[in-house]
């Protein structure tokens, strides 16, 4: 009791200098939940001077052991609360996110853009300090997706490093097949039989032509309605005219109207589901059915090797020999890159050689993997020699 007395007496004495509520004034609030009062009450219960034992406070103020207690004393005499109003409840706390930091995720990893304000340009202090707390992350994360392909038996010791090297540098410029690949052609206003129709025309135009070629073709045929009823109706010569300039486009045109008959007798409209009848039809390779299966049909059947990925693995060493043609370095592919990959490795590596790794004179300066590609240091030793 002496203790109790002592803290009102405390209390008293700190209402008279304005800081508390006298105990004689304390009522209920009507912004705090049911139950829930002052100190001062929550005092006099605990020692049982005011109130009874029966009421259970919830202040901040309670001590870890009077909180187990109270909470147990609740269970066991089974005290029904009111329930409180929405407009009662505290809004739950939401971890603002910091405005200095922007993480793409890429594949695996994590890229980190730290974003300077006008106002924050006298103060680094906060980008550095950001800047440790996120590196070990990345590291952790990279070194977790290299551990779980560890076991990987490939050709080059450092692929997985030449794929996280170029998952960075593929986001951080635009590719012309990141907007005008195939899988940017179809007319997705119209039903899915007709966009896996626009699909597979988009693969068999694009065979050795730039992707805004074959982009620019398959508007022009859209705007005259690319559908296989219309492609069948329209003279050669017509079909021939829309799809100049692109590549071989004579011999395009007449494997166009031979596979849209095939495909109005035997898939009613539609195109195959499989690689195996893919690959029957007049004009379309391996690359194009498996591109094709995963676009048109979301199936993963293999990887889509074409110039762009025949090349690039080559040059970084992902083939235990080198290849000549695009089939071989598929076959060699397949035996050692996990499956989990196969989707990424075409849309990455097109859009990688379209940028930086280009067929004449790539652009090694810029390449992130200069240091660890065999190539790059096969170009020094040549320039070397001939310096010579």
């Amino acid at each position: 009791m002496a203790k109790n007395v002592k803290k009102l007496t405390l209390a008293n004495k700190l209402a008279k200098r304005g800081d508390l509520i006298k105990p004689t004034e304390i009522k209920s609030r009507p912004n705090r939940a049911d139950n829930v009062r002052d100190i001062e009450d929550l005092v006099g219960v605990s020692s049982g001077a005011a109130g009874s034992s029966s009421s259970v406070f919830f202040s901040p103020v309670q001590t870890r052991k009077q909180r187990l207690l109270n909470g147990e004393a609740v269970k066991k005499t089974n005290m029904k609360m009111e329930p409180l109003s929405p407009a009662r409840v505290a809004p739950k706390k939401i971890r603002k996110d910091d405005r200095m930091v922007t993480r793409v995720r890429m594949g695996s990893a994590t890229v980190v853009i730290c974003k300077v304000v006008p106002d924050a340009v006298d103060s680094p202090v906060r980008v550095d300090k950001v800047k440790e707390e996120v590196e070990p992350q990345i590291k952790q994360e990279a070194q977790e997706d290299s551990h779980s392909y560890s076991e990987v038996l490939a050709p080059h010791p450092l692929w997985f490093n030449h794929l996280e090297n170029i998952r960075i540098m593929r986001n951080s410029r635009t590719a012309p097949v990141d907007t005008m690949g195939c899988h940017r052609c179809a007319d997705l206003k119209a039903d899915s039989k007709t966009q896996r129709f626009q699909n597979l025309v988009a693969l068999m135009l694009s065979s050795q032509t730039k992707d805004q070629t074959t982009y620019e073709a398959m508007n022009r045929l859209k705007d005259r309605g690319l559908t296989p009823l219309k492609v069948k109706e329209m003279p050669v010569t017509e079909l021939e005219n829309l799809l100049h300039p692109v590549s071989f486009y004579k011999n395009k045109a007449k494997y166009l109207k031979q596979t849209v008959d095939i495909l109005m007798d035997k898939y009613g409209s539609d195109i195959p589901d499989n690689v195996k009848d893919l690959v029957a039809l007049p004009g379309v390779g391996p690359k194009m059915a498996h591109i094709c299966m995963a676009v048109a049909w979301n199936k993963i059947t293999g990887i889509g090797v074409d110039v762009h990925v025949h090349r690039l693995s080559n040059r970084l060493g992902w083939v235990p020999k080198p290849t000549k043609e695009p089939e071989q370095t598929r076959v060699a592919l397949e035996k050692w890159l996990p499956f989990s990959l196969w989707s990424e490795v075409n849309h990455l590596f097109v859009g990688f050689g379209q940028t930086i790794c280009t067929p004449v004179k790539p652009n090694c300066g810029e390449c992130l993997n200069k240091d660890i590609c065999p190539s790059a240091h096969a170009e020094i030793k040549e320039k070397k020699k001939k310096d010579r």
